[in-house]
Parts: C-alpha cells; sequence; structure tokens
C-alpha cells in the first residue's frame, strides 16, 4: 500500500473513532406536571441536588377549546412552589396545547393565541418564579391534517417573544417527518413513551414497550432539528368495570397492591371493594397496572442513545418529579440513565 493511502485511511479512521467515541454533555432534566396545588416535597428537591438537576420543565398552564372563550390559555396549575429561588435548575415553561384548537381557526386567531401565551407564561414567571428561561416549550399533539396551523403558531410565538421555542415531538412524527412535517423551532425534545393505545394493545405497556421503540428507531438517522431525548418514570393504573374501560388511576396509593389479585403480565383483579383516587372499585374490576422497571429504563436509555444521532450537548428529561413515582428508583439508577447518553 503507497504511504500516502495509507496515511489517508489512517486519517479517515481515527476521526471515524473520534466521532464515535466523542463524549456528549448531559444536562439531567426533570418534567413537573402535577396538575392541582402540589408543591414540592423535601425528597423531591433531594432528588434534584442529589442528581445535580440542571432543567425543570414546569407546565404551566393548558390551552383548550372553550365555548365562551375560544381557544384560552387555562391554568391548570397554581404552581404553589415555595422559594423559587433556592431551585437551582433553570425553570422553563411548558404550555400544552390541545390539538382540536386547530380544527377551526384563522392566522389571525392564532396571532392572537401567541399574544395570550407570552403575556401569561411572562405574568406567571414575574409573579412565582425567580429565576427566569430564554426557553418555552409547547407540548401538544399535532397530526397531518393541523401541523400547518400549529406550525405557524410556532413561528408567531417565536416572532414575538424572540426566545428559544421547543417542543415535545412523539416517536411518529420523529419517524416520519416527510409525513408530519418538521417544527419550526430550535429544538425538539424527543418523548420515547407512549407508543401504543392503552386501550387497543391490552397485552402491551403503552407506557413503555422495548419492542416497539425499537421499531420507531430501527436506524439512526439525523433529524432536521436539534433533539433532546425524554423517558418515563411514571406508571398508572387502568380501571375496567363490566368490561368498559373507566379510566385512569394516576396517583394510585400502593396499599392498593394488596387488593388486587394477578391475572397475567399486565393485569389484576380487585379482591375487595375500596375507593382510590375517587373511583369506587368493586371486588371484581380489572385492573391494567403499566409501571416501568428500572432495568426497562435502563434499556430504553441505551436503545434511544444508539439509534439517535445527538449533539455534542443534550437535555436529558425524566417524565416526571413525583416522589411516589421515583420511589420506584434507586439515585443510582437515575443517575446511570442520564450517563448512558454521554459514554
Amino acid at each position: 500500500m503507497k504511504p500516502f493511502i495509507a496515511t489517508f485511511i489512517a486519517g479517515i479512521t481515527a476521526i471515524a473513532f473520534a466521532c464515535k467515541t466523542k463524549p456528549v454533555i448531559v444536562q439531567p432534566s426533570f418534567y413537573f406536571w402535577k396538575s392541582n396545588n402540589y408543591g414540592l416535597s423535601d425528597a423531591e428537591r433531594k432528588y434534584l441536588d442529589t442528581l445535580n438537576i440542571q432543567k425543570l420543565y414546569v407546565k404551566f398552564f393548558e390551552v383548550a377549546p372553550d365555548p365562551v372563550f375560544g381557544n384560552a390559555p387555562i391554568a391548570k396549575t397554581s404552581l404553589h412552589i415555595s422559594k423559587w429561588d433556592s431551585i437551582n435548575a433553570e425553570i422553563i415553561p411548558v404550555v400544552f396545547i390541545k390539538n382540536e384548537i386547530f380544527l377551526h381557526v384563522s392566522k389571525a386567531g392564532l396571532d392572537s393565541l401567541a399574544d395570550n401565551l407570552f403575556f401569561l407564561v411572562n405574568k406567571i414567571t414575574e409573579e412565582k418564579i425567580v429565576t427566569t428561561s430564554n426557553e418555552i416549550q409547547l407540548d401538544c399533539d399535532w397530526t397531518a391534517t393541523t401541523k400547518e396551523q400549529y406550525f405557524y403558531l410556532l413561528k408567531s410565538l417565536k416572532r414575538l417573544s424572540q426566545k428559544t421555542i421547543s417542543v415535545t415531538l412523539r416517536l411518529y412524527p420523529y419517524k416520519y417527518p416527510e409525513k408530519m412535517g418538521v417544527p419550526p423551532v430550535d429544538k425538539a425534545t424527543l418523548m420515547c413513551y407512549n407508543l401504543v393505545n392503552a386501550l387497543q394493545n391490552e397485552g402491551i405497556n403503552s407506557i413503555l414497550d422495548l419492542d416497539e421503540l425499537k421499531r420507531y428507531m430501527g436506524q439512526q438517522k439525523k433529524y432536521p432539528v436539534r433533539l433532546d431525548i425524554a423517558l418515563p418514570v411514571y406508571s398508572w393504573m387502568l380501571v375496567y368495570q363490566n368490561e368498559q374501560f373507566m379510566g385512569p388511576i394516576s396517583q394510585q396509593d400502593n396499599s392498593l397492591l394488596d387488593m388486587l389479585t394477578p391475572l397475567n403480565k399486565l393485569w389484576y383483579e380487585v379482591s375487595r371493594d375500596t375507593v382510590v383516587d375517587n373511583y369506587y372499585l368493586r371486588s371484581g374490576d380489572k385492573i391494567k397496572f403499566e409501571t416501568i422497571t428500572p432495568d426497562i429504563l435502563q434499556q430504553a436509555a441505551i436503545i434511544v442513545k444508539q439509534n439517535t444521532i445527538l449533539s455534542d450537548s443534550v437535555t436529558v428529561s425524566l417524565f416526571h418529579l413525583d416522589e411516589q413515582k421515583l420511589s420506584n428508583y434507586s439515585y443510582e439508577i437515575l443517575h446511570n440513565v442520564f450517563t448512558a447518553f454521554s459514554e
């Protein structure tokens, strides 16, 4: 082999190896998604400190169609968290938007909505929070038929705020950008959970199934927008009475597990009457209990890391900051999930 050819190949190999092994700077983060008058518990504050959480994505309010006020922002949480200034993490406002508002709305209506969103974000920030952020995130499950309206709102909010605008990105639009479009934003958080319909897939964990995750991430590709990552650390129970779905129990008491008789992998039967989370459960009712084990969480992190092209710096978020849900994981497990993206 000629010397210059050998040198060229060696150089290319070295570059490829360096690119492959180049460490990623991980910014650990949580979502804070409680919709009642909750504050941070001492245990939740400890998670922030112990895991060196640098960002906290907080749901400020929701936007939903209203028969009286139209597409109006609605504050679903009063953000009663004392001493925001004692939280070292950067607080990032998140606005949840129901897709229905884009079905019948004009550009003028979207401009007005962007103005209202920005006003309310600023109002809540000034009243509740000392630490401000230069980022606003919108959370919406847009569809192929509403993408143009949603993307227009994103552009309008960007022009108005002059802030970093980010969005949540589900795996379907991530895999099919040619169909679902690419949001005109600075970055997107890839939400690696809620992969299947819980009511239509009785035998699959709808929060996170590793086989489903692999189907969406079967080949490594570069998404047109810079990506951050979010993984689930929550569970819920889906209540069925007389074979009819009644709703989810999200804030379940762990003592309920003592009243359930296992039927198969995900399903349980209520063994005696009880009341939980405003549900009157009767003996014989069925419960689909979906949770994410530490092993599944860590495997999911590896799958996502191996199949996404990330920037030199990536925010990895866990959904969501809740003392009860996080009690299923050790600090070490959560730390390993974050560091999996830096290796």
